[in-house]
């Protein structure tokens, strides 16, 4: 029996001994019926929640302490306006923090006894920084170094919380960037040695390449949560789009400035999943495609 659901033509063999799923094509009329069907269940689940959360006592207070709209179009600019410290923050703690990542990752791939030394800092470092609570280390490094008042060191509260950012995070995407180098089979090492390459060289020229073209989705999602921490520079007094949120509360006494905070990050975030997402699918259906 052939042509059936189970037909080896239908399945997508990931060579583990069975099919990931099944695909089947639906007919015309048969997916615009599944689609309104959705469509239809979903407006209905929304809009019996929108009638039992408008319906609720309270709900006028609610709505004028957490859901002004006049306070929330006033706010909103100067709101978007900080969220330029966080921007800048973001970006320069992603640079560095791909670069020592990837040293860290590298340290602790390093063979031999005489690496010893380095392998062992790398992990101490990764174990520590990776236990530690990021606002913790954003508190000792931002309240405690200017604290020692120490001549010639600067006491800039952005760039101790950038340091402290990028020593946490450096810490995960170390780990991310050593998952993607073990992935790459060791026949790749093999072959670049064979044609004369040492150790460095064949990280540098063969091994690394492949492995961070394997984890960029898994990179995009440790920025997505370094975007986010960023506010956590909130709690040495800088003024980003957190704490220009509270500045605004205090002065409103309303919370509606922190649906403005929450409102950028669900638009900058959002996308970026789904974009993480995209490259997760993508790189499924090559390696898939290539067995």
């Amino acid at each position: 029996m052939t042509g059936g659901p189970l037909d080896p033509g239908h399945l997508i063999d990931l060579g583990i001994g069975g099919p990931r799923r099944i695909r089947r094509r639906l007919p015309p009329g048969e997916a615009v019926r599944s689609t309104l069907i959705a469509l239809v269940s979903t407006a209905v689940v929304f809009g019996l929640l929108a009638i039992a959360v408008t319906s609720s006592p309270n709900w006028a207070d609610v709505q004028d302490k957490f859901f002004n709209g006049a306070i929330f179009s006033r706010s909103l600019p100067k709101i978007v306006e900080a969220f330029g410290t966080n921007v800048a923050m973001f970006l320069i703690a992603e640079v560095l923090t791909l670069i020592l990542g990837l040293v860290l990752a590298i340290l602790r791939g390093l063979p031999g006894p005489v690496f010893f030394p380095l392998r062992l800092i790398a992990t101490v470092y990764v174990d520590f920084f990776r236990a530690v609570p990021g606002l913790l280390i954003v508190a000792l490094l931002g309240f405690g170094i200017p604290g020692l008042g120490i001549e010639g060191v600067p006491g800039d509260p952005f760039l101790w919380g950038l340091v402290a950012l990028t020593l946490v995070y450096a810490a995960y995407v170390s780990e991310v960037y050593r998952a993607g180098i073990e992935s790459v089979h060791w026949s790749q090492e093999a072959a670049a040695r064979s044609l004369g390459l040492n150790r460095l060289q064949a990280l540098r020229y063969v091994i690394v390449p492949q492995a961070v073209r394997r984890v960029i989705p898994p990179l995009l999602n440790d920025f997505i949560g370094l975007q986010k921490d960023t506010v956590l520079v909130s709690t040495l007094g800088v003024v980003e789009i957190f704490r220009e949120s509270q500045i605004l509360k205090q002065a409103a006494f309303n919370f509606t400035p922190y649906l403005d905070v929450a409102l950028v990050f669900v638009v900058i975030t959002i996308p970026l999943a789904r974009l993480t997402d995209w490259l997760v699918a993508r790189d499924r259906a090559r390696h898939a495609s290539n067995r």
